[in-house]
């Protein structure tokens, strides 16, 4: 920075303090989590050791939870009381905008049924995403892969777009968040994104004239009043024709509600590292639902 105009100085040696930062600087991002986060704890909050972005604040009559995306940020808790006094506290600190209940989040678009729960879906999203790629008058499919296809590197031609699969394919991903049925096959699109052909192309069509008939499906989360912590994984056998590695896919559910999910193909690792994978897991699980 240079001194402004007018000002006069002796010393050609002064700069500027900045007292604040602007949008579009470098240090912008990391100043406003700074700001924001220091906030939160001066008012109780801590961020948890799976997410640093997630604060939440237990307290003997209440649980407020604090999700922060950028400048958009989720509040949720025990007591609708302590939620107002946070966010009074919040507007003495900073320009807030509240918008009520929550509705519409990246992308991700939160209905409340009658029976309390929510269902969280992505036709916004999808809606954007078939009429990009000229899909969405696409006849709807089934199923969003045919029954016992084996993808391969070298079955077709090149692609002559490979950016089109490449940005389909990664929007696709973002699908996933309310989407675990289509874990396995984005997964395997996923594998060929450094050379793709037509038929991993033809691949990627199906799965969106999938989407085209199921834009409203998503994930319900509902009120447990036993909640108890379910695992199911399965996993092939060599199922990769090229390499011959196995594809690996599980799911955790907490009660009724699904709440992680992955699918991916098995890598040579030790047995040291996947126990400390497994107890990293369990234990950010612990602390998110303890």
């Amino acid at each position: 920075m240079v001194q402004p105009p007018g000002f006069v100085s002796t010393s050609p040696q002064l700069v500027c303090k900045l007292h604040k930062v602007l949008y579009g600087l470098k240090q912008a991002p990391r100043s406003w989590f700074h700001k924001l986060s220091t906030t939160l704890q001066s008012l109780g909050f801590h961020s948890t050791k799976s997410d640093v972005s997630l604060f939440v604040k237990f307290h003997s009559s209440y649980t407020i939870f604090i999700l922060i995306y950028v400048d958009d940020i989720i509040i949720t808790g025990s007591s609708m009381t302590a939620i107002q006094q946070l966010i009074s506290n919040l507007s003495a600190c900073f320009a807030l905008k509240d918008l009520g209940p929550l509705h519409f989040f990246l992308g991700v678009q939160v209905t409340r049924l009658r029976n309390g729960g929510l269902h969280l879906s992505q036709q916004k999203y999808i809606n954007e995403l078939l009429h990009r790629t000229k899909m969405d008058v696409a006849k709807p499919l089934p199923t969003p892969m045919q029954t016992n296809l084996h993808l391969q590197k070298y079955a077709s031609s090149a692609m002559h777009d490979p950016s089109l699969f490449r940005s389909v394919v990664g929007a696709l991903q973002y699908v996933l968040i309310t989407r675990p049925e289509l874990s396995y096959v984005v997964n395997k699109v996923c594998q060929y994104m450094h050379s793709p052909q037509d038929h991993h192309w033809k691949a990627v069509k199906r799965i969106l004239c999938y989407l085209a008939g199921t834009r409203t499906h998503g994930l319900i989360i509902q009120q447990c009043s036993s909640p108890s912590i379910r695992a199911f994984s399965d996993a092939d056998w060599g199922g990769d024709v090229d390499d011959r590695k196995s594809t690996t896919g599980y799911c955790v559910f907490y009660g009724r509600n699904i709440i992680a999910w992955s699918s991916h193909k098995q890598r040579v690792v030790s047995r040291s590292s996947t126990e400390a994978e497994y107890r990293s897991i369990a234990a950010a699980l612990t602390e998110v639902l303890t």
